[in-house]
């Protein structure tokens, strides 16, 4: 059985990324990009369907580990009676200048700390997300080969360390000593190119150097100084290591079908792109200092949705692919038996009217930071809105993505209020007056609608859907997105009743918790955690409102619920008091991030101060 998620840390080289637990075992990785079959897939089932376990012989979990200053390159400690071993991990990004780094691998380093150390590996790799067993064959004493279809991967063993193969797996047994090390590199490659040459160690130590000089140097660059600045750092780097490098893209998380309810249904694949995220990703890196990062977004933004705006998706493969057909794995087991295991994400189908409002969002943040926008880019901007001029008065799936009966979602109206407005400012900017009369009087229109149907008197607040009693989180935003000021009466309203959704201090995204949590808008039915980034959202509207020492209590909530190496997944169970949903999630990080410049600017700050809560 997989660990808890919480259990489990990063590594990853801009293109794709493997889990690793703490008993030092890869359950998750995807080959060669995020969004490909798993290669090493326990993480949804058991061994049997694909890991890479390389720990000390007789433990089954680590006594300490943590990434290497401002890096990825993960360094976990095992200490015992009889020694003390070290295993670096990391992904190498593609360097340029070494046709070696051409595909994805992952390097491990044991290293001996102290005494003597017996250690124990073994790999099970399955391709297809872990249906297909490969031919897997002895290339030479110390290289192995597994192939099956398309999929090649290739195991090197430094010197010190045999490798056994066996019908289904390989193992290797070793023993370190102070000051002794071997490194071990599992190398992806289409099936049908040449095997690769194994690395020496004096190549594998100058990758390592390389790899932490990249991490270092592209962390140099936050302009934050506030407190927590570690957990900000941290989630950057996240962002950054599930950002798809070719394209500019950034994936939701990294992983697939991890439940929002253990033994659930709610288990989504999140290795895609999703537009709605462009908005809190591009402020989120531009306030961090990081342009570069926020142009290549912007870039993968605009050619994704280029053409038709009745096309436009809510998400996108990494390349910019529209085709995402949702399938099932039956014979995936499920994290903790979470069924039915999805690959693909039918959302991508669904009508989504935020999107377009999150779209023009994006377009006039990056105008703001200085992107020029060639006419092309202008003209897409008309053909939103025009599209959204014909489109607003409709029911969506929104930005639940729920899967049931469309609705008139308050959220979705703010935004294409968000989309009118965006546009009469970008069209000041580009001098296209002759559009801003019509462009303001639909920002009018759609502002009288929400106030008169999205507001209720009853419940003083804005209401999930037109109609409805109950309570969302998204209009914590109103007042971020400029709707309304954040000392209007109904901000003020609906951020108080923002506590029906408060469970042990963090948020729920909708519903009521005193009924628990049996407010659904699917019939997929059960429950499922509390939102990170609603709870984030919600620190943002009480500073917002003048209740800034509430906002940090909620805001150091959430960082003591990070994990070791300061990771957050989708959601967090008050009541077990543990991670759910797909992890590392880039929407719980961009949250934070954004709610640490809320509270606290770029301003320096005493560094005395504590800067790091941990999860107990």
């Amino acid at each position: 059985m997989a660990g808890r998620i919480e259990d489990y840390a990063l590594v990853g080289d801009l293109e794709t990324a493997a889990l690793i637990g703490t008993d030092g075992s890869v359950d998750w990785w995807c080959a060669p990009r995020f969004d490909s079959p798993a290669c090493l897939a326990a993480l949804l089932g058991d061994p049997g369907h694909g890991r890479w376990i390389l720990a000390p012989v007789g433990n089954t979990r680590c006594t300490r580990r943590s990434y290497r200053g401002d890096t990825l390159v993960l360094d976990t400690l095992w200490e015992s009676v009889g020694g003390t071993v070290r295993v670096t991990d990391f992904m190498p990004p593609r360097f340029p200048a070494s046709p070696r780094e051409s595909a994805p691998r992952i390097v491990r380093v044991v290293e001996g700390i102290a005494g003597r150390v017996a250690m124990r590996g073994e790999l099970r790799l399955r391709f297809h997300h872990g249906s297909i067993v490969p031919w897997t064959r002895a290339v030479d004493r110390r290289t192995i080969a597994s192939v099956a279809g398309p999929d090649a991967v290739y195991l090197s063993c430094g010197p010190g360390a045999e490798p056994v193969v066996t019908l289904d797996r390989t193992t290797v047994e070793f023993t370190v000593t102070a000051g002794s090390s071997v490194a071990f590199v599992l190398d992806w490659r289409p099936s049908h190119t040449a095997v690769p040459l194994p690395a020496s160690p004096a190549e594998i130590d100058s990758t390592l150097l390389r790899t932490l000089a990249f991490w270092n140097d592209w962390a140099s660059g936050l302009r934050y100084e506030g407190p927590a600045r570690e957990a900000v750092l941290r989630s950057l780097l996240t962002l950054k290591a599930l950002t798809y490098a070719p394209t500019g893209g950034v994936v939701a998380a990294a992983t697939a079908s991890l439940p929002e309810s253990v033994g659930g249904q709610r288990n989504w694949d999140y290795r895609f792109c999703w537009l709605r995220d462009s908005t809190f990703t591009l402020s989120c890196l531009l306030r961090g200092g990081f342009r570069r990062e926020a142009l290549a977004w912007t870039d993968w933004l605009l050619r994704a949705v280029a053409g038709d705006p009745a096309d436009l998706q809510p998400l996108y493969g990494v390349e910019g692919q529209r085709r995402l057909p949702e399938t099932y794995a039956d014979w995936l087991p499920g994290y903790e038996n979470s069924r039915p295991v999805r690959f693909g994400n039918a959302a991508v189908d669904q009508f989504q009217l935020d999107i377009y409002g999150e779209v023009l969002n994006t377009v006039y943040s990056a105008v703001r930071a200085g992107v020029a926008l060639d006419p092309p880019a202008w003209a897409l901007v008309a053909a939103l809105l025009e599209y959204v001029g014909k489109r607003w008065r409709e029911p969506d799936e929104g930005i639940w993505e729920v899967r049931g009966s469309r609705r008139h979602f308050v959220h979705s109206k703010v935004m294409s209020w968000v989309a009118a407005d965006r546009a009469v400012r970008l069209a000041r900017v580009a001098g296209l007056r002759g559009s801003v009369r019509r462009w303001q009087a639909l920002r009018g229109d759609i502002h009288a609608e929400i106030c008169a149907r999205g507001w209720s008197e009853e419940q003083q607040s804005f209401t999930q859907y037109y109609g409805s009693h109950q309570v969302d989180a998204t209009a914590l935003l109103i007042p971020r997105l400029g709707f309304l000021p954040a000392d209007d009466p109904r901000v003020l309203g609906t951020v108080a009743a923002m506590g029906r959704l408060d469970e042990r201090g963090f948020l729920r995204r909708y519903g009521d918790v005193r009924d628990g949590g049996r407010h659904r808008l699917d019939d997929l039915g059960g429950t499922e955690g509390a939102f990170v980034a609603c709870t984030c959202w919600y620190a943002d509207a009480l500073a917002a409102t003048g209740r800034r020492d509430q906002a940090r209590a909620v805001f150091e909530r959430v960082l003591a619920i990070r994990n070791d190496v300061g990771l957050l997944s989708e959601e967090w169970d008050p009541v077990a008091g543990r991670q759910l949903g797909n992890t590392p999630q880039a929407l719980s990080h961009v949250a934070l991030v954004n709610t640490a410049f809320t509270l606290y600017g770029t301003r320096r700050h005493d560094r005395t101060a504590p800067r790091r809560l941990t999860a107990a």
